[in-house]
């Protein structure tokens, strides 16, 4: 998914395999060269945090997948959670559980 329309379209949006970016590792894919853009200018302001892995298991000290529809915008930053289940549990402390999850990343990818 086009990490950029989290921010500009409020939306998960599909990302198309022929406009793509790497960063730190990982490969990122755009719904528009004019996103790319912008992702490629500041690809920190616009990546996931924990490397795109559930906010709220890093924030327990784990991993877990995600679901491109479970997302949260906070303070600038793009989050995701495994379920739109557990992205509820996540915004009922969002400031805490950034604070425990930046404390826990990245050691629980050991």
């Amino acid at each position: 998914y086009d990490p950029v329309a989290y921010f500009t379209q409020s939306k998960p949006v599909q990302g198309k395999g022929d406009i793509t970016s790497v960063y730190k590792g990982a490969s990122f894919q755009f719904s528009s060269a004019d996103n790319k853009a912008t992702f490629d200018a500041n690809p920190e302001g616009f990546a996931p945090q924990y490397g795109g892995y559930c906010a709220y298991a890093v924030s327990k000290g784990g991993i877990a997948t995600t679901d491109p529809a479970a997302w949260t915008v906070a303070d600038g930053k793009l989050y995701l959670n495994y379920s739109k289940v557990v992205r509820g549990i996540w915004k009922q402390d969002i400031p805490g559980n950034v604070r425990k999850a930046n404390a826990n990343w990245p050691a629980v990818l050991a």
